[in-house]
């Protein structure tokens, strides 16, 4: 059959495309983790050569061609069918990438090389003048990328890039809705007495620390024969084929919950995408559908499970034998509500998970007046600062700890990515409650240590799907419910305040 031939070349050249793009994420993590610092230079070179043929592949009119062939195809096979979900997919794509220019995609991939190692000098000495001339190249280059493109806001292609089926305006309506019942609930909740967290500031060991954490995300399921952990300045998970799926953290010896729950999250994401069916595996399906939807999964592992009473009643003991000196004579009871305080805090990977929405909030807005030339990056720091203080009630010290704590505008385009924050934790809960309802007993098994089934039912409704179905289709599918606050909100009420 005609119509099988022509998907077949179409793989064959939608393959190099992936392996290329597998043998450019190897440098990367390599950047990001073991890369002698002065290597950079060469790494953006050898980073934008690569994106730059991966590009003008991807592009080539014999994949066009192939497309166009395929529609009567892609119609008549269905919508569930790899083949039509594969085609789906490509299509989406190559019609974004031809708008593309290749040589703008070697201008950001260089740019971004180069600011990734400018930030962690600017984080590292407090200076925040050492990143901003490559920031500025990133936000003149975000807009031109956004420009390539017909838009109602100029971060709707950007927003696209990371959760399709998303514009600015509907994130706008839906942040929106969210403030209005999270704020005063978070209010509420900072007016209780607050909790002693004194038990996570002791000294803890760093190797005792990474012990401890790959004994835990093992018995979680995390396979290490499929995968490992390394350290790094801003936690990653980041995957090179269905059997290479790799997670990094990083640790501080005077605040333990920095890497248990960074663990844990990077593990949830990893989770995803080992769960992806392994006939996906090499193609462009296999990955997260989406941004927000892989948030989901780490802040579902970190939060939902990772931060329940049930998962420290058998965690905890365990935890105790690592560190007997600092935690034996601190209960249990006093353990959750440590790792659960409500506090206003600079530092979003370290906020509660009421105020961490705040966090990206705050983002989310900042990124759009910049796109929208409304900011000045020069005057980014300002912002941030004035943001926090009217927002979270926070004097920002330095930009370390200010716009400079975060590595996404320096690596990345600038929008699109922050959104996805708070998309997670809304569809975390949603996937949870329907995940409970299929099985009343979860909360039991995580309480033995038994993470099996809920780990079957996500890989059943979610994970084995890959890039089949966009966020809102597999979620709606999931949950048998459009996207709605009402779990989150209900997960958020029914779990705080702790007293």
């Amino acid at each position: 059959m005609e119509s099988l031939k022509d998907f077949s070349k179409l793989t064959d050249l939608i393959s190099e495309v992936e392996n290329i793009n597998a043998a450019s994420s190897v440098l990367s993590w390599d950047q990001n983790t073991f890369m002698p610092s002065l290597g950079s230079t060469g790494r953006g070179r050898q980073l934008a050569t690569l994106g730059k043929i991966a590009h003008e592949k991807f592009t080539n009119s014999e994949i066009g061609m192939l497309l166009d062939k395929l529609k009567t195809f892609e119609k008549d096979s269905s919508y569930d069918s790899f083949e039509s979900s594969y085609i789906r997919h490509v299509r989406k794509n190559y019609m974004k990438a031809v708008k593309v220019p290749s040589q703008l995609i070697s201008e950001i991939i260089t740019n971004q090389s180069n600011s990734y190692e400018a930030w962690i000098k600017a984080k590292e000495q407090n200076n925040f003048k050492l990143v901003q001339p490559f920031l500025e190249k990133n936000l003149e280059l975000s807009k031109k990328y956004a420009n390539c493109f017909e838009y109602n806001h100029i971060a709707d292609p950007l927003i696209d890039n990371y959760d399709s089926g998303f514009t600015t305006t509907k994130i706008k309506e839906l942040f929106n809705q969210l403030q209005k019942e999270l704020i005063p609930f978070v209010k509420e909740t900072l007016n209780y007495p607050q909790i002693d967290d004194s038990c996570l500031k002791k000294h803890y060991p760093l190797s005792l620390q990474e012990q401890f954490n790959k004994k835990l995300i093992e018995d979680l399921g995390y396979d290490f024969n499929r995968g490992r952990m390394d350290t790094t300045h801003h936690p990653f998970m980041i995957s090179f084929s269905h059997g290479d799926v790799r997670i990094t953290t990083r640790y501080q010896e005077n605040f333990l919950a920095e890497s248990l729950f960074s663990t844990i999250h990077e593990t949830g994401h990893a989770f995803y995408e080992l769960g992806n069916d392994i006939s996906l595996d090499g193609t462009p399906l296999f990955g997260g559908t989406s941004s927000g939807v892989h948030e989901s999964q780490s802040r579902l592992w970190e939060n939902i499970v990772g931060r329940s009473y049930a998962f420290w009643e058998y965690f905890y003991p365990k935890l105790q034998t690592f560190f007997p000196d600092q935690l034996n004579d601190v209960s249990l009871h006093e353990f959750y509500s440590a790792i659960n305080k409500v506090s206003n805090s600079l530092i979003r990977t370290d906020a509660d998970e009421l105020t961490y929405n705040i966090h990206v909030m705050i983002r989310f807005d900042l990124e759009l007046q910049m796109l929208e030339g409304n900011l000045k990056v020069k005057d980014l720091p300002e912002a941030w600062n004035s943001r926090y203080l009217s927002d979270l009630g926070m004097n920002v010290p330095s930009d370390s700890l200010g716009c400079l704590q975060d590595v996404h505008w320096f690596c990345g385009l600038i929008g699109g990515e922050f959104q996805g924050y708070t998309l997670g934790n809304i569809m975390s809960a949603q996937f949870f409650e329907a995940a409970e309802k299929g099985n009343p007993l979860l909360s039991n098994e995580i309480k033995n240590g038994s993470f099996e089934n809920l780990k079957k039912w996500l890989e059943k409704n979610l994970y084995q799907h890959g890039k089949k179905y966009n966020g809102l289709e597999v979620l709606k599918r999931a949950t048998n419910k459009d996207l709605t606050i009402d779990p989150y909100m209900s997960y958020l009420k029914k779990k705080y305040p702790i007293k």
